[in-house]
């Protein structure tokens, strides 16, 4: 046993231990669903099973009390779970977790702010989702999100000449972090600034519904981080890591 190790049992015990962190508080998910938190010193993890399509545990806080929550977590849950967290914090933990290798680097970006713009989109009833399933097939085939998949909820689009043209989703929300996840645009509408329209009025959704909005974009995909620092959303450069094979 951990000396001063606790399980956090309350999404307000979650939100005051990491100081509301809105990583932590999307991966926490309200602890539904079989997530998990525990606090040690200055540091938090937070794990919940299939949030965004991985075994995910996110870590906050100070280096030294990260390294042992990792471990206990990892040892409490197995080694399918992911750590994830601000990227300086990650390199350390996986350095000194025996097992850990590092896995990919990129970026969460998370807005509080009210979003203007957004006209002509809408949430798109049940029906059109075969058209989201095809646009995505065409355009965006490594989209995390796709109609069907748990945690899913709902699609917005707009239409060009009636034609499904720009989508994008509210998917994995916690009860006070909303995800932006599956934008995309019909190819041969690209460069008309769909995309953006559509992820101004989720977003605003998102924070109407939830109270703050949250993505995770690749850190090569600059035109992307461009609009959404244009919509207001901030960057914060993450990482994740898993278990050796």
């Amino acid at each position: 046993m951990i000396t001063g190790l606790r399980e956090l049992r309350s999404a307000a015990q979650v939100r005051v231990a990491c100081a509301d962190d809105d990583l932590v508080m999307w991966v926490a998910q309200g602890l539904r669903g079989g997530a998990r938190a525990w606090a040690l010193g200055d540091a938090v993890v937070a794990a919940c099973p299939q949030v965004s399509r991985r075994d995910r545990l996110a870590v906050w806080g100070g280096r030294a009390c990260a390294v042992r929550l990792v471990r206990h977590a990892l040892g409490e849950l197995g080694t399918s779970f992911r750590p994830f967290g601000d990227r300086d914090l990650l390199r350390y933990v996986t350095g000194e977790v025996d097992g850990l290798e590092a896995g990919g680097e990129f970026t969460w970006m998370s807005l509080e702010e009210a979003v203007p713009g957004g006209d002509g989109v809408a949430w798109l009833a049940g029906g059109a989702e075969a058209e989201v399933a095809a646009l995505l097939a065409a355009d965006a085939p490594e989209s995390y999100a796709v109609p069907g998949v748990a945690g899913v909820r709902r699609w917005a689009g707009v239409r060009v000449g009636g034609q499904l043209a720009a989508v994008a989703a509210d998917a994995w929300p916690a009860p006070t972090v909303g995800l932006l996840a599956g934008v995309a645009t019909r190819a041969q509408l690209r460069g008309r600034g769909l995309a953006e329209r559509v992820c101004r009025w989720v977003s605003r959704e998102l924070l109407r519904a939830y109270g703050r909005a949250a993505l995770m974009v690749d850190d090569d995909n600059a035109a992307a981080i461009t609009v959404y620092e244009r919509i207001g959303y901030r960057r914060r450069p993450v990482m994740a890591s898993r278990v050796c094979a």
